[in-house]
């Protein structure tokens, strides 16, 4: 059965912590509810939603951690890859990840193949969909993905869940990098400014829109989304489970009145079995009892559904943590 997912926003975008101060702990022990724990969510750039989804989450933690004791900090990272392998070194709490990538991660497959499984790695819930965006200069006259063959094309950063779709949907195609006169490995919150520049022709980014990232060069320079669609796309969604079709509606950016299709991934929250319960069972309570403030802190989440977060996109099991919430609120 086809998989289709339809993004509905509007069209405008809206765009770390003190330390417990050492007197008033030697003068009066903190209750045990208060006592002090940290919890690091790791992201991708900074103008990317990933960020803003673990800021967002944060922020909804930090509110009651004079109830719960938390303090949750977010860091701006290389992206899902980074984030799975920081998560495993046990560097970081949770992470933002691509469905595909918190797959490939838990059976040891595509670039996790060296490494072997990551068995301890939890689901905790699936957040915003998003589609591979072509985005090209307006003057490079880019109208499939064809087109770019020999341009300069940013492929995305080492460790990013975008470079390593990129790499697999080249290798569907039966082509590899040299496909590209210049394969540019840029982060997120550098290639909208090289776009605009010159400095490349187009760069490839999966993202939950509206998206900052993309509304800049959309704005500053007129640049295009290109549609990514055809046989290869179709079979690619067709074999793996992580995969929908996705519709990026039309006028939804500056200069693209028209509608582009593409197809792409969910992002995932996760975390690893060696985090206590007591930890996630509070991250996910602080979101799913503020729910609708969680909806408004970016436009990307404003489609969010409680029951399709507890189910879909998820590559590993879940976390006891959040399985227990879920099953007190009826979720599962």
């Amino acid at each position: 059965m086809q998989k289709k997912t339809k993004l509905r926003f509007g069209k405008h975008l809206a765009v770390s912590a003190g330390a417990v101060a050492m007197s008033a702990a030697i003068m009066a022990p903190l209750p045990a509810a208060a006592q002090q724990k940290f919890v690091s969510i790791g992201t991708g750039g900074v103008t990317g939603v990933y960020y803003a989804a673990g800021g967002a989450i944060c922020r909804l933690v930090n509110k009651d951690r004079a109830d719960h004791g938390i303090r949750c900090s977010v860091e701006s990272t290389g992206g899902s890859v980074f984030n799975v392998n920081t998560i495993k070194a046990g560097e970081l709490d949770l992470g933002v990840v691509q469905s595909d990538v918190g797959f490939n991660a838990y059976n040891g497959e595509g670039q996790f193949k060296d490494a072997g499984k990551f068995e301890k790695l939890r689901s905790v819930f699936s957040l915003h969909p998003e589609p591979f965006t072509v985005v090209t200069r307006k003057e490079a006259n880019i109208k499939s993905f064809d087109d770019l063959k020999g341009k300069r094309f940013n492929v995305g950063n080492p460790g990013s869940g975008t470079r390593a779709s990129m790499e697999q949907l080249l290798s569907a195609m039966g082509r590899d990098m040299s496909f590209f006169s210049l394969a540019s490995e840029l982060r997120p919150d550098e290639h909208g400014s090289a776009l605009c520049d010159g400095k490349i022709d187009g760069f490839f980014y999966g993202v939950g829109h509206p998206s900052a990232n993309i509304q800049d060069p959309t704005t500053s320079c007129g640049a295009q989304l290109v549609s990514l669609t055809g046989p290869v796309v179709d079979k690619l969604v067709e074999t793996y489970p992580y995969y929908a079709k996705v519709t990026i509606p039309a006028g939804l950016y500056p200069n693209n009145p028209q509608a582009t299709e593409s197809y792409g991934v969910l992002a995932t929250f996760v975390t690893s079995a060696d985090v206590p319960e007591e930890t996630i069972y509070t991250v996910v309570k602080a979101v799913f009892e503020n729910f609708e403030d969680f909806k408004k802190l970016h436009p990307a989440f404003g489609i969010l559904k409680k029951e399709e977060m507890v189910k879909n996109g998820l590559s590993a099991p879940l976390h006891p943590g959040a399985e227990k919430y879920f099953k007190e609120k009826g979720l599962l």
